[in-house]
């Protein structure tokens, strides 16, 4: 009889593992090359996620969108909605191509989905920006 603990060799785990950083890498090569293909605007490397701007409208969704580690957008380059899209990516990094399938389970509904409520939804453009207060002179009333 073996020592070996049942399962314990065949067991694959799917997240944070080199299987979903094989899916993240994957991701990124679809997400270049699409954005290749249709970015019309600069490239850059921004907030470590590669940029792709000047993207047709029915390119991506909503006001952007990340595959892997490229951000493909119109022209919603912000450095607060970059802040977002960081967090997705290391969304895709975690999860691999298990993502896109958790994503769409997740629902389209962005003030319920759990994938951009992680991501900020201030920053994804979701809610209104709150108000900062400001600081300064005290109000003249007494």
């Amino acid at each position: 009889m073996s020592d070996a603990k049942p399962n314990t060799a065949l067991r694959i785990r799917l997240t944070d593992s080199p299987i979903s950083r094989l899916g993240y890498w994957w991701a990124t090569a679809v997400g270049f090359t699409w954005g290749f293909i249709w970015s019309t605007g600069p490239i850059r490397r921004r907030h470590g996620l590669i940029v792709f701007t000047g993207m047709p409208g029915w390119t991506y969704g909503r006001g952007g969108s990340c595959v892997g580690g490229c951000y493909l957008t119109g022209a919603n380059d912000g450095d607060r909605v970059l802040g977002h899209e960081v967090v997705h990516r290391e969304q895709w990094r975690r999860y691999g191509m298990l993502f896109p399938l958790l994503y769409f389970a997740a629902g389209r509904d962005p003030l319920r989905n759990r994938f951009e409520i992680e991501a900020g939804l201030e920053a994804g453009g979701y809610l209104p920006r709150r108000a900062t207060p400001r600081r300064g002179r005290a109000s003249s009333t007494p």
